[in-house]
């Protein structure tokens, strides 16, 4: 028989163990989702939401996006503004947070999130300048309100990450933040030298990957295009095509995205 004490501890260990994210959530995060966008117009806070089980029309925000709960990304980004043992991520942002200013190479901003404990991990891409902090409190950047600002989320296996990564290599993205355990990215070489810095100067100038969200019934592929500043057309520096196809009884909505970040 067990006794209060051990009960005690083993409660404990359930409720930390359900509470960590690595994955997108829906509208007031609270459910895990496939993946998520959020896009804010110049002048407001909250933003409208589409996410997988709700595509079928964008819909006002759960919270502002400067409340640090009650909505997406809060909820998404919650184990990468506190400390998590079993949540680590990379952070790439040509606008670091607390740096004045910088000059990059690539305007690239995103965070690629993992769990250590599970094969679930998340790739946020989004258009914020020195967002989010990691391993501190939440913090919405309020100068932000006065732009337009694009979040976008898709939760992923583990397996999709360096293709991520060798993409992202092209554009030379700002490495701000890296705590995942080598362990962790143990096959993966491009991740290696994306965390690392090791950007290669030679050709290929211009890649395309694919990779695929996490749900095994409906997963969305997206289909990554990367042009090096040596291309020819260097000032695209991403094409993300986001092919969503929805089954609902006899009904197929084929929704695509496309998102550019000059």
């Amino acid at each position: 028989m067990l006794k209060f004490s051990e009960l005690l501890v083993l409660f404990l260990i359930v409720r930390l163990s359900h509470s960590q994210t690595s994955k997108c959530q829906n509208k007031p995060g609270t459910v895990a989702a496939d993946w998520a966008i959020v896009y804010k117009a110049p002048g407001q806070n909250n933003g409208k939401i589409i996410f997988a089980t709700a595509a079928g029309a964008w819909d006002d925000g759960a919270q502002a996006l400067n409340n640090n709960a009650g909505h997406s990304f809060a909820k998404t980004l919650e184990d990468v503004v506190r400390n998590q043992n079993n949540i680590k991520f990379l952070a790439y942002n040509n606008a670091p947070p607390g740096v004045a200013s910088m000059k990059t190479k690539s305007n690239s901003k995103g965070v690629i999130i993992l769990a250590t404990n599970a094969d679930s991990a998340a790739w946020i891409v989004h258009t914020v300048p020195g967002f989010p902090t990691a391993r501190t409190p939440y913090s919405w950047p309020v100068a932000e309100n006065a732009r337009g600002h694009l979040l976008i989320c898709l939760t992923i296996s583990k397996s999709q990450i360096n293709a991520i990564a060798a993409s992202l290599l092209l554009v030379q993205p700002m490495v701000h933040y890296n705590d995942i355990p080598e362990t962790e990215t143990a096959g993966m070489p491009y991740f290696k030298k994306l965390a690392e810095g090791k950007i290669s100067p030679l050709p290929p100038f211009t890649s395309r990957r694919s990779i695929r969200t996490e749900d095994a019934r409906n997963p969305v592929a997206v289909h990554i295009y990367s042009k090096s500043e040596s291309s020819k057309y260097g000032e695209l520096k991403w094409l993300y095509e986001f092919q969503i196809i929805l089954i609902r009884g006899f009904d197929t909505l084929n929704f695509i995205y496309v998102f550019y970040m000059l």
